[in-house]
């Protein structure tokens, strides 16, 4: 159980971090608002999860409420995003959809260790030219 309640914190830090990064594509500046309703999790959840980014130095909040990433934040989030990609290439190999490799990437792509992650990015990279 206490691993199982480790990898849920991991992954929901993760997620976070995804989505910040996600937005700050798409919008000049990021709220706690705006992770709210992009997960649809209860204001007070994503408040609790954006100040542990912060306690770990993965975000800074400005006097406005801005979130922006730190470059420690930025570089995981560009991590995580990586292991999506690659996970998601890796199953469709296999012929599963698009849209099922993407949900699975999602879950995979939080537990997965490092060594496996590298020997299927390596893997791909030797086989499939990507």
């Amino acid at each position: 159980m206490e691993i199982q309640k480790l990898v849920r914190s991991h992954e929901s830090e993760e997620t976070y971090l995804e989505v910040i990064f996600d937005l700050k594509r798409k919008k000049s500046a990021v709220y706690s608002i705006d992770v709210v309703e992009a997960l649809g999790y209860a204001k007070s959840s994503v408040s609790r999860g954006v100040n542990l980014l912060k306690k770990k130095e993965l975000i800074t909040i400005a006097k406005d409420g801005e979130i922006q990433l730190t470059k420690l934040g930025e570089n995981h989030a560009r991590a995580i995003e990586e292991r999506h990609i690659i996970i998601t290439k890796a199953l469709q190999v296999f012929d599963i959809d698009f849209e099922t490799a993407e949900e699975d990437a999602c879950r995979i792509e939080h537990v997965i260790s490092e060594k496996s992650f590298l020997m299927i990015k390596s893997f791909l990279q030797n086989n499939m030219k990507i």
